[in-house]
């Protein structure tokens, strides 16, 4: 028994992105059908010419209502949603069509995989993964974060999209008392990686969707710990989001993360007390992470308490023995707890086992400032310069300052100059040079930054 497909998407002014993510359905779909909401570029017409039915679309501010609108048009059996700046991965056409034949299941999870520009990027609680793709168009980027969205689903009155914003049908498939299972290929999403500008119209959008669904689902959880994700990570505003997570968990107190983030924002806020019965929370729900104990270390090193601070960093190094930064913590935290062989050795290894992680650098120069150590201090900051990706101005400056206090004038020079030639445009590095070359009695050249 054969099934039919439809690729079913809404778009605007997507003209860069949409040729790539029609090529990577070509052969697998029935139907195409795109829904645009106000189009500027080719867009319409690339799609046309790829034998896309294309309809309008007002815009009302609502994701959900967007993709309905689409869904009405389809005739196919099965719906495989996707965004223009997303793109089906190759190994999907061994998978998807024999996913069609489970009767049992309404609708598929999909693994999203998120292309973004630095390793240091989260996606709610999870890490950056470094980039092990074959996408020729993914090589650019450092690493991606994945999630599961609901992406391949049965064409029927009881599915459809919920939610004006992070829209998804995963909650009417399930409200109706249907199966979901998880596919076996993944989608590759490349619009994290977008450049600043976009990003930010993008993220005050998501944010006026936000407080807009909120008004509409008071009740919902999910709601509120979307909108204080936004807010704790794209606008700083943590007193908001704490407040916002504290609704999340008050709303559904099994909600394991809305504690750990109402938590992690009261230590942004330096409330380190509060947030220790807010991580008690977190675990008594089941989720035991090592984001959990790591900022239980935080909490109570910043309130000095560093023994306590020490077993937390490692019941958290315990959970997860390959992360450096934790590693870094525990030997700072040993460190000012009394061992201080023990703390130095361990901040030590820690740069070792990543050397391109900038913070692990950072917590070995404060440590060996603190026990005194300023020769091995400016070495250490002179060596973080060579090993992590793109050094800052504030980089060069700390190591130039250590060899300055040291009286080594001509490697505070050396340092400086290689800064200026990185930021010529930091004007703290090119008043670190003058006051340099003054101690030094070397002429300031005019062309000297060039």
């Amino acid at each position: 028994m054969s099934h039919t497909v439809a690729l079913s998407m809404i778009v605007r002014d997507a003209a860069q992105f949409l040729p790539d993510c029609l090529a990577s359905v070509r052969g697998l779909v029935d139907e195409m059908i795109i829904a645009d909401t106000g189009s500027r570029d080719s867009t319409v017409a690339i799609a046309q010419e790829a034998g896309a039915r294309v309809i309008d679309v007002a815009w009302d501010n609502d994701f959900a209502a967007a993709r309905n609108r689409a869904l009405a048009h389809v005739r196919s059996e099965w719906v495989l949603s996707l965004d223009a700046d997303e793109r089906l991965d190759s190994n999907a056409r061994l998978h998807l069509l024999p996913s069609l034949h489970k009767a049992s299941v309404a609708g598929y999870q999909v693994t999203i995989r998120n292309y973004v520009r630095s390793l240091t990027d989260r996606l709610w609680d999870r890490p950056a993964v470094r980039n092990d793709s074959t996408l020729p168009a993914a090589a650019q980027y450092p690493g991606y974060l994945e999630h599961q969205n609901v992406r391949l689903f049965r064409r029927t009155p009881a599915i459809y999209f919920v939610g004006r914003v992070h829209e998804s049908v995963g909650p009417s498939i399930l409200q109706s008392g249907q199966t979901l299972g998880e596919a076996a290929f993944l989608i590759h999403h490349l619009g994290l990686a977008a450049d600043e500008e976009t990003l930010t119209r993008k993220n005050i959008l998501y944010r006026q969707l936000g407080r807009q669904k909120i008004q509409e689902l008071p009740n919902n959880a999910q709601a509120h710990f979307e909108l204080a994700l936004l807010e704790m990570d794209n606008f700083h505003n943590h007193a908001e989001a704490q407040a916002l997570f504290a609704r999340a968990h008050a709303l559904d107190p099994g909600f394991g993360l809305a504690w750990f983030f109402d938590a992690l924002t009261q230590v942004k806020l330096q409330h380190y007390a509060e947030a220790l019965p807010l991580l008690d929370e977190a675990e008594n729900t089941g989720y035991r992470s090592t984001l959990v104990a790591e900022t239980r270390g935080d909490a109570h090193y910043n309130m000095g308490n560093f023994s306590r601070a020490r077993a937390a960093y490692s019941s958290a190094y315990r959970r997860d023995p390959g992360n450096a930064s934790v590693h870094s913590k525990l030997g700072l935290a040993t460190l000012r707890a009394g061992d201080r062989e023990r703390g130095l050795w361990d901040l030590r290894a820690a740069v070792e086992a990543r050397p391109s992680a900038p913070e692990v650098h950072d917590r070995l120069v404060s440590a060996l400032v603190w026990t005194g150590e300023l020769r091995s201090a400016a070495e250490a900051a002179e060596s973080k310069l060579a090993a992590v990706d793109v050094p800052q101005a504030g980089d060069f400056l700390r190591a130039a300052s250590l060899w300055s206090k040291l009286s080594e004038w001509r490697a505070a020079s050396r340092i400086v100059e290689q800064g200026r030639q990185s930021h010529p445009e930091d004007a703290t590095l090119r008043s670190a040079w003058e006051e340099i070359t003054a101690s030094l009695q070397i002429p300031v050249l005019a062309s000297s930054a060039k």
